[in-house]
């Protein structure tokens, strides 16, 4: 693409969308026809590649019955290590220090109960308030489990604005008291990046393991974890990486700390060469395959071998800087075309600390949201006020963001959102 201007014409969107050299990347994914889908930060979409390796997987179970675990293409026995290796790259880190299991909030769980050691003074974990409930909701139960009080021991950052945090906040809640941090990447709503490397380093200072949360990062920004030095993270495979929905997650532990035993075990957290002699000693794969537990769900990890074949192939930096031009010019077509409207651009404005989507907040969010689903465009709902609006860059265009534009200047001017409640969906 080439230096980018703005220009709020729609010749001017179908232009940067014939220099877009990642505009191949489209056709490898199911776009319904007449939709704009913009909702790729809550759940990618399917694609032709991740359908096929699906498929695969379910015609090795066909041909090869309990015999899949070893032979085929993509043997089961090694998939999760095997998914690893290629989504190591897209945090900067060593292949053995990745596996794909568990879920989000299985995740946590086991690094939490792995790296949370309160002993003496140190005895509480540092959070924020804007992260995703899960996550504080996992703490609390790791903080009782160690048979403490939440409401003291589980110590919440607060934001200044309600929107954003500030790092300087957060290193001053870096005390002796604080034995673990556990921080988003990327907030949820706002899409605010955290400096992840100033963090990591901050909390080494001060003797304090650190690990975060990647849903709304992995397959969206770079890491460079092995720099940073972080100590763990976790996160899901089907937002930006399109692993599909219910796929099985992902976790990462720093090789530094392969000597630990994971607080949570079971049968794949075995030495692959020693799980079969079925002995009741435990003998941990040394590196992040021992924080497996149970047996992996193959048929929501096959989409992952599809799909982490296209992010190889686009290059996440590619990927990254297409992003940046396009949430940047819906930011410019939001600033021309809906002034007056009281909407408010509720993500940081600078390139690192924006990621990959737009949030517009707005009184009306909830009724707005509805009407831009009757106009076949798929946004994405945070109460209380908030508009996600996630330009995907494997498979949005520069073409749909003006409409998309278009279409909310419509649904104001028109009022048609009066037609809907100011409410949430069951899911939103």
């Amino acid at each position: 693409m080439g230096i980018y201007t703005f220009d709020p014409s729609y010749q001017y969107a179908l232009q940067l969308d014939k220099e877009d050299e990642l505009a191949s990347f489209r056709d490898e994914f199911y776009v319904k026809e007449g939709t704009i889908y913009l909702d790729g930060n809550s759940l990618g979409l399917l694609s032709k590649r991740a359908e096929a390796s699906l498929l695969q997987i379910l015609d090795s179970w066909k041909q090869f019955g309990i015999d899949g675990w070893t032979k085929g293409e993509h043997p089961w026995f090694y998939l999760s290590e095997r998914l690893g290796d290629l989504i190591a790259p897209l945090i900067g880190a060593e292949a053995n220090e990745v596996v794909v299991s568990g879920s989000t909030t299985v995740n946590l769980h086991q690094l939490v109960s792995t790296f949370y050691e309160p002993e003496g003074t140190r005895t509480k974990i540092l959070a924020d308030e804007l992260t995703f409930p899960t996550d504080i909701y996992a703490l609390q139960s790791q903080v009782k489990l160690k048979g403490y009080d939440p409401d003291e021991h589980l110590v919440q950052v607060k934001s200044r604005d309600g929107r954003t945090l500030n790092e300087e906040d957060i290193i001053s809640a870096m005390t002796e008291n604080i034995a673990l941090i556990v921080l988003p990447s990327v907030l949820y709503r706002s899409g605010q990046i955290l400096d992840m490397k100033r963090l990591t380093e901050e909390a080494h200072k001060r003797g304090i393991l650190i690990g975060f949360d990647l849903c709304h990062s992995i397959g969206s920004i770079p890491h460079q974890f092995t720099e940073w030095d972080v100590d763990f993270a976790f996160w899901c495979n089907y937002k930006y990486l399109n692993g599909g929905p219910g796929s099985v997650a992902g976790l990462y532990v720093n090789k530094k700390h392969f000597h630990r035993t994971p607080g949570l075990t079971g049968w794949f957290s075995s030495n692959k060469d020693k799980q079969f002699d079925m002995e009741h000693t435990l003998t941990p794969a040394d590196d992040a395959g021992a924080y497996q537990m149970g047996t992996p769900h193959l048929l929501s990890l096959a989409p992952l071998i599809g799909s982490l074949e296209i992010f190889k192939e686009a290059g996440l930096d590619r990927l990254r800087q297409k992003s940046l031009s396009m949430t940047q010019y819906m930011m410019d077509l939001i600033a021309h075309e809906l002034k007056d409207m009281d909407f408010t651009i509720g993500n940081p404005l600078e390139d690192d600390r924006r990621t990959g989507h737009i949030y517009l907040e707005h009184q009306e969010a909830a009724r707005i949201c509805k009407a831009l689903k009757e106009n076949n465009v798929i946004p994405d709902f945070r109460a209380p006020n908030g508009i996600r609006l996630a330009p995907i860059a494997l498979y949005n265009t520069f073409e749909e963001v003006w409409n998309t534009v278009q279409i909310l200047k419509k649904i104001m001017v028109e009022e048609q959102y009066k037609k809907f409640e100011n409410t949430r969906d069951v899911v939103a």
